[in-house]
């Protein structure tokens, strides 16, 4: 394949899902900055593949490639416990209050503590699914495991989820 062929192929396969690769990156490696190396990275590994590329989906390629990416370098620095905070900011309409804008931010911000304290595999999966919008085989394709592994980790993630946000909900 000539380098201008390639280069439409992967504008065509890859770029349309940079957004999601970010958003999976930024939330397993705890930073924007980190997130944006680890995605260029896989970008560069994709570019690399391109020519291998035969999957069904190029978004579950592309994630899995970011999840390759962020797993080996948090492997690396695996000693390392320090998190950025997350610096999402907040979009919100014109009529809405001081007050209101306040509540969101403590809300969204005791969302994301929680979110940032389960395990990486559980939060993996909670973001592929909640804010990807995955199927649970697309999930199963990027993680390398079986769906059953994929729905008894979305499980476990929304029950660690539910009990650091309600701790006084007792399940029955």
């Amino acid at each position: 394949m000539d380098s201008e062929t390639k280069s439409v192929r992967f504008e065509q396969t890859v770029v349309p899902h940079l957004d999601s690769a970010y958003n999976l990156a930024r939330w397993l490696t705890g930073n924007a900055h980190d997130a944006e190396d680890m995605v260029q990275d896989a970008c560069v590994r994709a570019y690399e593949h391109l020519d291998n590329f035969r999957a069904e989906s190029a978004r579950a390629w592309l994630l899995t490639i970011v999840r390759n990416v962020c797993f080996t370098w948090l492997g690396r620095r695996k000693s390392s416990t320090e998190h950025a905070e997350f610096d999402e900011e907040v979009h919100g309409a014109a009529s809405e209050t001081p007050e209101s804008l306040l509540w969101q931010d403590i809300d969204s911000q005791t969302l994301r503590a929680a979110l940032e304290k389960l395990p990486a595999e559980f939060r993996e999966a909670l973001v592929l699914r909640e804010l990807d919008g995955l199927s649970y085989k697309e999930i199963a394709d990027v993680a390398g495991v079986p769906i059953g592994t994929v729905m008894s980790r979305l499980a476990r993630a929304r029950d660690r989820l539910q009990q650091e946000l309600c701790p006084e909900v007792k399940k029955i």
